[in-house]
């Protein structure tokens, strides 16, 4: 090794940000690995104390054996007689030290250096790809299906590989290669033989809200709040929007003229119904505006056990449920509140104790301000293609 092995080092570690120091300390621990193999295969029964150095200037190479002075050697690869270490002043007990240069231990050196230069390479290219992309964990991503084995489908996610696996996937999306989608990166991870693995879901709820993130500039920039959020992926999302600003309306804004807005979102989800609904603080509100489109008359409250009992005309019974009790099922999720649906004839069958509970009656006017601002014409539009609330 010289002085132009040194300068490549430092030009690796300009451009691939790879320490120069770290290198030559693998070179050294390698040169002496390689020495330690050359001596046992030998015959020598025990290992031998080897040092390496690599000049930092010059880029010369010195090994160092290491031997302690003894009466008798038992060891030769570690010990040196007292007879024999004498003439050089040593005593016993002494470590005597001898300069190593045996024939064709320059090729070693070279073969060794070069071996840890391309490893070290492999290492940090693999350290940078992981950093790189580490922060994406939680975020969305654009990615080009390449190829789908055993229902996993992989992806190209630029410098690294995406992997989607079928637990993430939706049933009703029918991705082929060549698609590409948005996805939301679950998890980063650094494998040492596989290098780094980005994983995607495209049923996660955060999925959804990411979305809205992206294509609603209010949400982004915090005027508009998202507070809940409730998926059963590739059927139905309930998400729940807030704002402190008087002078904007979350729903309208999260749909958009004519729902130009929530349209993108519902295009990416192939088609999957988003219902948005206001937020509000009063759970008796909160309730009421969940089980939309079902009217509702009042809901009960119970605070200490958290749930819910909300009052509808029997004719809208099968709408608050909804199909195979989704509806419920996903206002539950969304307002974090356990919700009951009676009719009137059922509350008084079951015999429901009205005095457990705070009534609060669903006024017209409550319903009529957690509407979104819309036309009668994008009212209707909206609401047959999207069914957004």
């Amino acid at each position: 090794m010289n002085k132009d092995f040194l300068e490549a080092l430092d030009a690796l570690e300009q451009e691939r940000n790879i320490s120069k120091d770290e290198i030559i300390v693998a070179i050294e621990s390698a040169i002496e690995n390689a020495y330690k193999k050359i001596y046992r295969k030998s015959g020598e029964a025990y290992t031998p104390n080897v040092k390496a150095t690599v000049d930092k200037n010059t880029g010369d190479v010195s090994v160092i054996l290491s031997k302690e002075v003894v009466d008798e050697v038992v060891n030769e690869a570690t010990e040196v007689s007292i007879d024999e270490a004498s003439q050089y002043g040593y005593e016993v007990g002494d470590i005597m030290e001898y300069s190593i240069d045996p024939q064709d231990f320059g090729r070693i050196a070279t073969q060794s250096a070069k071996q840890v230069v391309i490893q070290k390479v492999r290492e940090a290219e693999r350290e940078h790809t992981y950093e790189d992309n580490k922060g994406k964990k939680n975020n969305l991503i654009s990615a080009k299906i390449e190829r789908i084995n055993n229902g996993t489908i992989f992806l190209n996610a630029g410098s690294v590989e995406g992997i989607l696996p079928r637990s993430e996937q939706v049933k009703s999306e029918n991705l082929q290669v060549g698609d590409r989608i948005m996805a939301y990166v679950t998890d980063v991870k650094k494998d040492r033989k596989r290098g780094t693995q980005i994983f995607l879901s495209r049923s996660h709820p955060d999925l959804v809200r990411k979305l809205f993130e992206m294509e609603i500039p209010e949400i982004s920039d915090g005027t508009i709040e998202i507070k809940g959020i409730a998926r059963e992926a590739g059927s139905r999302t309930k998400i729940a929007v807030k704002t402190n600003d008087e002078n904007v309306d979350p729903v309208g804004a999260c749909v958009g003229t004519r729902g130009n807005r929530v349209q993108n979102i519902v295009d990416e989800l192939f088609g999957e119904k988003i219902d948005i609904i206001v937020w509000d603080e009063d759970p008796a509100v909160l309730i009421s505006n969940v089980l939309k489109p079902a009217v509702v008359e009042a809901v009960f409250i119970n605070d200490e056990e958290k749930i819910a009992t909300a009052l509808v005309p029997e004719n809208q019974l099968s709408l608050a449920i909804g199909r195979e009790g989704q509806n419920v099922r996903l206002a539950a999720r969304v307002s974090k509140w356990k919700i009951d649906i009676k009719s009137k004839a059922q509350l008084l069958d079951s015999g429901f104790n009205f005095d457990e509970y705070e009534d609060v009656d669903n006024k017209d006017e409550d319903a009529d301000n957690n509407q979104s601002d819309l036309s009668s014409d994008e009212k209707i539009e909206v609401q047959d293609n999207q069914e957004i609330i």
